[in-house]
């Protein structure tokens, strides 16, 4: 049981504008239920895709890629070759991202960055005009930022469904 009610109920984050609180929360709230989650996770099962669905590394590789390229579409840049080298490895363990506690270290970390980068950003810039991708196709600066927070939810309500398909299995097993 949860000792402390859910982020978004626990107060405005200070720093953030009001209108980026719930991506912040929803940000931060994310990284918390990860941290729970997966604080037992084995390693040796961190790739495994039950039924052929993603697997957990696959979330979490997948969750901080998406923050960072969400991020520097909202700063109006184009993504770097290493941005676009681990789009391409998400899914497969790399240096540095083979284990439950690399995977939680880069996550964390981006989301550290995600929520400084809403702190910086003035709540008059939010409809700006962005592009995503080579097809430049057409978004805002608030767009950017809530699909980084909204994206991050999704992938870790998967990512929670898999790690429970992954360790009952791995209990009926036993």
């Amino acid at each position: 049981m949860p000792t402390q009610p859910e982020i978004w109920l626990r107060g405005p984050l200070p720093g953030i504008p009001a209108l980026l609180q719930p991506a912040a929360h929803a940000l931060l709230q994310a990284r918390e239920d990860l941290k729970t989650a997966l604080a037992q996770f084995p390693d040796e099962h961190l790739w495994d895709r039950p039924a052929g669905v993603a697997s957990v590394g696959f979330h979490l590789q997948h969750i901080a890629g998406v923050q960072d390229r969400m991020l520097t579409y909202a700063r109006g840049e184009s993504l770097s070759e290493a941005q676009f080298a681990d789009l391409k490895g998400e899914g497969q363990p790399t240096t540095g991202q083979a284990t439950v506690a690399e995977l939680m270290t880069r996550l964390s970390t981006q989301t550290d960055r995600t929520v400084a980068q809403l702190a910086q950003t003035d709540p008059a810039n939010l409809p700006d005009f962005r592009t995503v991708g080579r097809a430049a196709l057409p978004s805002t600066v608030g767009g950017l930022l809530f699909h980084a927070a909204e994206h991050t939810m999704r992938h870790v309500g998967q990512c929670l469904v898999t790690a429970k398909a992954v360790m009952s299995a791995e209990w009926q097993e036993k």
